[in-house]
């Protein structure tokens, strides 16, 4: 009989859930805490009992590439309620890229990944680009100060994923609604889905030729249209929930007067997604069986998380900028995409908007944490575009 795994992870020392506002330069008061703390640190989740988060950046490989830690929310702890702990339907409710696990995953990421490989996400960087320019050199026309938290980096990303999948340009102010309401009420949640099996729909159907209807002929008979319409709805709602903060933050860094980024725009962004990752945490893991993680043990439906955050700004953090878009069999598939639009957004706005300054100083930005496994945003970004 073997025996007893020794040790259990030490106590948080921080709610790393808190709600909270802070000034942009202001590091997360409970990333340090948690990596003193250990390499895995237990907390209480926001849906009751407890959850293991994994502070150090080997440990956390390990995690994304782990047999018995899974996706599928049909493993959560029994006693969460699905909306307060933020989860998906499960895999077999609804199968999708961030609930499958194993063979099934495999098979649909096969039909995702042509669709956002390296050759085709570099032939999109001029119209993304163009696309970039013509939001920005628009709102620069009409003068004055702009906040470009609330008029450019929400709209941006959605108008090159509704200009890529295949919906209608003059719906984009639907989906920037439907985002929006995914952050309501279960009325408002519910109203948001809608809209967005209407997006989809549009896209699979009056002819037109985008990544929708690519995805539907690879799939072909693989899965009824409803599938297909949540599939095109997580593309559409993680390409702005991850891509929108980023995008204010190159903004704002890019527009520090009191410190130079990076020349290359390639660089820059890296350097952005690396101080602010688009996602604070991991999206939920958990252990289908018992699991050992640096002897520390796991009963079976434990909740997993990476703090993606804290092992990208680190002391050895240089270990984490492919950690921001994950690692393994569920790395983000528009990552490149992703990084893409940042370098666009550098590349227009030091050509052609020189004279773009902050309308306040650097040091009065502020950052909110929604809380939960969310990320932070800037609650506002005040510009002068035209200097």
């Amino acid at each position: 009989m073997s025996a007893p795994l020794p040790h259990t992870a030490p106590q948080a020392p921080v709610d790393p859930f808190a709600p909270g506002e802070r000034g942009i330069a202001e590091p997360h008061p409970a990333r340090a805490a948690l990596r003193a703390a250990g390499p895995i640190v237990q907390a209480e989740a926001p849906a009751g009992g407890p959850v293991w988060i994994v502070t150090d950046g080997a440990l956390a490989r390990q995690v994304f590439r782990h047999p018995h830690i899974v996706k599928d929310p049909a493993r959560a702890p029994a006693h969460w309620d699905p909306r307060t702990a933020g989860l998906e339907p499960t895999a077999a409710e609804q199968p999708s890229l961030t609930t499958l696990d194993g063979p099934p995953h495999t098979r649909l990421r096969r039909a995702h990944t042509p669709l956002f490989g390296a050759d085709r996400t570099a032939a999109w960087e001029e119209r993304i680009t163009e696309l970039a320019r013509e939001m920005l050199t628009g709102l620069a026309a009409a003068g004055g100060t702009v906040d470009l938290a609330a008029d450019f980096t929400t709209r941006f990303p959605l108008t090159v994923l509704c200009d890529l999948i295949g919906v209608p340009r003059d719906r984009v102010d639907e989906a920037i609604a439907a985002c929006r309401g995914m952050h309501g009420g279960p009325a408002e949640v519910a109203a948001a889905m809608d809209a967005f099996t209407g997006l989809a729909a549009a896209a699979l159907h009056g002819g037109r030729r985008g990544l929708a209807a690519e995805l539907r002929d690879t799939l072909q008979d693989s899965g009824a249209e409803a599938d297909l319409h949540y599939l095109l709805f997580t593309l559409i709602f993680a390409g702005q929930l991850t891509t929108d903060p980023a995008l204010g933050y190159l903004l704002a860094h890019l527009l520090d007067e009191d410190r130079a980024a990076p020349a290359d725009p390639d660089e820059a962004a890296a350097e952005v997604l690396n101080r602010h990752s688009p996602a604070p945490f991991s999206l939920w893991r958990f252990t289908d069986r018992e699991v050992e993680l640096a002897g520390v043990r796991l009963p079976e439906r434990s909740p997993v998380l990476v703090d993606i955050q804290g092992i990208n700004t680190g002391p050895d953090g240089r270990i984490g900028p492919d950690l921001v878009f994950g690692a393994g069999a569920h790395y983000c598939t528009g990552a490149r995409l992703a990084r893409i639009e940042l370098i666009a957004l550098a590349r227009v706005l030091r050509a052609d908007l020189p004279g773009a300054r902050l309308a306040v100083p650097f040091a009065e930005l502020r950052q909110t944490d929604f809380g939960g496994i969310q990320g932070s945003r800037l609650t506002a970004l005040p510009v002068r575009l035209r200097g």
